[in-house]
């Protein structure tokens, strides 16, 4: 899992909360849970609560989005695609990371993404 996002009334407030009630390090985009994967290599999963107006979960209409690491996201665009597999928009790719957006049967919005240069890996 690299992540879970999700729809908030008040975001700052509720950072705020996370961080007074469970010690939730929250910067200004998402908590970040640090650990270790079975190699021993440095990966991290986040959590962040997003506006209740945003349009980045579109066209889901659920109030979360999921977010899962990949190995190769080209390859795996590639299969899902062969399979019938709805995908939203076009891949991007940041410095951090490769993006891609996909719906599942119930047209829930999942987010993959593969890290480059072990960045929030």
């Amino acid at each position: 899992m690299g992540g879970f996002f999700f729809k908030s009334k008040n975001p700052k407030e509720l950072v705020a909360w996370y961080e007074k009630h469970l010690g939730l390090k929250t910067d200004d985009y998402s908590c970040t849970f640090w650990w270790k994967d079975k190699g021993g290599n440095d990966c991290s999963s986040q959590w962040s609560p997003f506006a209740d107006d945003t349009t980045y979960f579109a066209p889901s209409e659920k109030q979360f989005i999921q977010n899962f690491r990949v190995d190769d996201l080209e390859k795996l665009f590639k299969k899902l695609s062969d399979e019938g597999v709805t995908i939203v928009g076009d891949v991007k790719t940041y410095g951090y990371g490769k993006f891609g957006w996909i719906l599942d049967s119930e047209r829930n919005k999942i987010e993959l993404r593969k890290p480059i240069n072990n960045v929030f890996q």
